[in-house]
């Protein structure tokens, strides 16, 4: 006979005020900051107020089969994205006995915040709030979301992730395993955990640490210069980020998470080989500028002297081009975007009403709704034209990026009667959105243009990746037929890419790396604009070397099972090297 069996899911999202976590046998303690795996430790009673700040005990859950603890933050990406589906195992395993119960531990999130996730996502479970991060403390948890799930005795029987559909960086199209589900299922039934530890992956919890603010490198001195010219481009309101940085309140609680990013280089994010070419629009933080922030942190993020901070960054809050001669929308109504999963692109095809040719000086793609657009590319489909004409893109947005601005007699030549397509891609946050973006245009006169921003490609759409294949090398060349400046560079692949190089072989036999991206990301969809057009001689020769991972160790592979080939969706692939050119003559 089966002994009986209680399992809770604990969700932390930093809520609340005291419990006493791991009761370890021997010493009743989990050493902090051990990396020991908690299954086998019990988990002692404790209270924390809800969201709404009635007190919530474990203990009133004992007539309970189990129970998920899962640690969560009201901003954290995974969080928003996972939260949702904490409610979908409520519903499905509640009548058999478990319990989903959500705890905040982060600093920098409010009752009132918590409250408003809870709201905004329809959390059907219990939500907590760990003030102190006394909870988070004692189970040694680290990361939102990042599951414990214990049985009737308290005992931890699983921890880990929610399952492996979601990660920092990258997202599959569907789950292939349903970790706490199956842990669940498992425990449920009587059976042992067949997999009772996976890696939990999110952001770091933003904990209230005890470290006198002893350092010299202050926030209003040393840190905000550093986060108003690096990061508050996209760390603002309305911006994609997924939490502010304009404020020394705004750095609280996520110190750790700061660290790790600028540490493994994913922010700023800016993907290039510094060896090779020099870039207007580099991103990268000096090393002087991550040791700064790192002493900053070491020594207690001291607030420093409030005269010594400086003037904020001014934003446009309309236009960045100024107000456009027309605005063009994507299509006449909104694109509903769900709350999660992968979406695939859309395109949408638009008549501007285009009765002459049309010179561009100036082009700004906006979202309408920042919080779940990835990427806009706008194509111009001459008249008479049916496919893209992959060297015709109007504009681009991205997050970070800049809009089109032409100076010097350059503009971009539209044929009268051409159409626009817009190619959409969506990102779900967790809650069910829509979106209506736009672009708008500044034209010339034919008279005031000397020359014509050109786009030139190097592409090769006939390739095959085998499965599992993790370095597959696909190459492709652009031969200079007459004198040109090249201006930037947009190296384009999907969810396989891993490395892009862009080669120059002159006509006298020397070479050139022009651009060099040793780790591509397809969540940055960059232009590398160079800080000065370098001349390419009619002749030239510029070779495009793309590395793809279709190993499973790439984790954003949709399918390492599958042989990949040229196709519009990210789970195809493409190998593009877009390159923006004018003619010297």
């Amino acid at each position: 006979m089966h002994r009986r069996l209680v399992c809770f899911a604990v969700v932390c999202l930093i809520v609340g005020n005291a419990w006493v976590p791991f009761a370890n046998a021997a010493t009743g303690r989990q050493p902090e900051g051990s990396d020991t795996s908690p299954v086998g430790e019990q988990v002692a009673t404790f209270t924390l107020p809800n969201a709404y700040g009635k007190p919530v005990s474990l203990s009133d859950f004992k007539g309970k089969q189990c129970a998920a603890i899962v640690f969560l933050g009201t901003e954290c990406p995974l969080a928003k994205l996972y939260g949702p589906r904490l409610n979908d195992l409520q519903e499905k395993f509640g009548e058999r006995g478990l319990q989903v119960i959500g705890i905040n531990s982060n600093k920098q999130d409010s009752l009132t915040e918590v409250a408003a996730y809870v709201h905004r996502h329809e959390i059907a479970f219990p939500m907590l709030k760990d003030k102190g991060n006394v909870v988070a403390d004692a189970m040694n948890a680290k990361r939102t979301p990042e599951v414990f799930l214990i049985d009737a005795d308290r005992v931890v029987r699983y921890h880990g992730r929610i399952d492996d559909q979601y990660g920092v960086g990258y997202a599959r199209d569907k789950k292939t395993r349903s970790d706490l589900a199956i842990a669940v299922e498992e425990l449920l039934a009587g059976k042992s955990i067949s997999q009772p530890q996976t890696e939990a992956v999110g952001c770091h919890i933003g904990r209230t640490k005890e470290v006198a603010e002893l350092g010299e490198i202050t926030y209003t001195k040393h840190i905000a210069p550093i986060f108003n010219s690096r990061c508050v481009t996209c760390h603002r309101e309305g911006e994609i980020a997924p939490f502010t940085l304009t404020s020394y309140d705004d750095t609280q609680g996520w110190e750790d998470t700061i660290l790790e990013v600028i540490g493994n280089n994913r922010m700023p994010p800016w993907s290039a080989n510094p060896a090779h070419g020099e870039f207007a629009n580099d991103a990268r933080l000096s090393e002087e500028e991550k040791d700064l922030v790192e002493q900053w942190v070491d020594g207690g993020m001291p607030e420093g002297d409030p005269s010594d901070l400086p003037e904020p960054p001014v934003f446009a809050t309309g236009w960045q081009i100024g107000e456009p001669d027309q605005v063009i929308q994507m299509r006449d109504k909104p694109f509903d975007v769900p709350a999660e999963g992968v979406i695939d692109y859309q395109r949408f095809v638009i008549d501007p009403g285009w009765e002459e040719d049309k010179f561009v000086v100036a082009c700004e793609a906006r979202p309408q709704n920042r919080a779940v657009v990835h990427h806009i590319l706008v194509y111009v489909i001459p008249p008479g034209g049916r496919d893209i004409d992959l060297r015709k893109v109007l504009v681009g947005y991205a997050p970070g990026s800049t809009p089109v601005k032409l100076e010097d007699g350059v503009a971009i030549h539209a044929e009268a009667g051409s159409k626009l397509l817009f190619e959409m891609h969506y990102t779900p946050n967790g809650t069910a959105q829509s979106d209506l973006s736009y672009i708008g245009v500044k034209f010339t006169d034919k008279a005031h243009v000397d020359r014509e921003l050109e786009g030139a490609i190097a592409v090769e759409t006939r390739f095959r990746i085998p499965p599992g294949e993790a370095n597959h090398v696909v190459t492709a060349k652009h031969t200079v037929r007459r004198d040109i400046e090249l201006l930037g560079m947009t190296p384009h692949m999907h969810l396989r890419g891993k490395a892009f190089r862009y080669t120059a072989h002159f006509p006298d036999g020397e070479e050139e790396i022009l651009l060099d991206v040793p780790a591509y990301d397809f969540n940055w969809q960059m232009k590398y604009i160079l800080k000065e057009p370098r001349k390419l001689p009619r002749g030239t020769v510029v070779h495009c070397r793309a590395v793809f991972d279709n190993s499973e160790y790439n984790l954003s592979n949709p399918d390492p099972s599958k042989t990949v080939g040229w196709g519009d969706q990210s789970w195809n692939e493409m190998m593009i090297g877009f390159m923006d050119v004018v003619k010297t003559d």
